[in-house]
């Protein structure tokens, strides 16, 4: 009995100096983490609306009201993380940057930012988070899927697999149309809240 109790007292303490142990690590490294997190999002946002100089919280904007319109609209698997409004120097609005995640993508969550202008022109895509397989879903990062995105002026984007033949047809990756569909999703989940700003396509 007292060999029982000696190791079971022996298991806590070790349970209790691991716990202890990980919660230092956790606190060493949560505040450099978010850090990171927060420079790789201002650098998104500078990436899709370069002719911003800020990027600002504003009461016309609201990631509530984002997500009552994706919803409506019935975009599944889709949450508007964050909206923030780009504006100039001169403190005019630019455009909108929109921080969107799928949850449909073949590896799960698809997180990246959007840049709309105020005339409601799709400035690109940044992505944050990926973690479809390698050289299918992967591409969804690269220029040959991401560019069909940009300068694009439309009502909504769809996802074809026999070439696109205008501006809202989207080629699907080559054995990714999970993927392609799902940042298709989160790109058109933008343009419909975009829509209720008093932006027209």
């Amino acid at each position: 009995m007292n060999r029982i109790l000696k190791e079971g007292l022996i298991l806590f303490a070790i349970t209790v100096i691991a716990g202890a142990a990980l919660g230092g690590v956790y606190s060493i490294t949560k505040n450099p983490i978010a850090a990171a997190q927060a420079k790789a999002e201002q650098q998104a946002y500078q990436n899709v609306m370069p002719d911003a100089s800020e990027f600002v919280e504003d009461e016309s904007v609201s990631v509530e009201n984002a997500n009552k319109v994706i919803a409506d609209a019935g975009i599944t698997g889709t949450e508007m993380k964050k909206v923030l409004v780009g504006k100039d120097a001169s403190g005019a609005v630019v455009g909108y940057v929109m921080n969107v995640s799928n949850m449909e993508g073949y590896g799960g969550e698809l997180n990246f930012t959007v840049g709309i202008l105020a005339d409601g022109t799709v400035t690109g895509y940044e992505t944050l988070i990926n973690n479809e397989t390698a050289g299918l879903g992967q591409k969804a990062k690269e220029a040959s899927f991401s560019d069909q995105f940009k300068n694009k002026k439309v009502e909504q984007f769809t996802v074809t697999k026999s070439g696109a033949t205008s501006d809202d047809q989207i080629d699907a990756i080559s054995g990714a149309t999970i993927t392609s569909n799902a940042m298709t999703k989160g790109m058109n989940a933008c343009l419909a809240y975009f829509k209720t700003l008093g932006g027209a396509n």
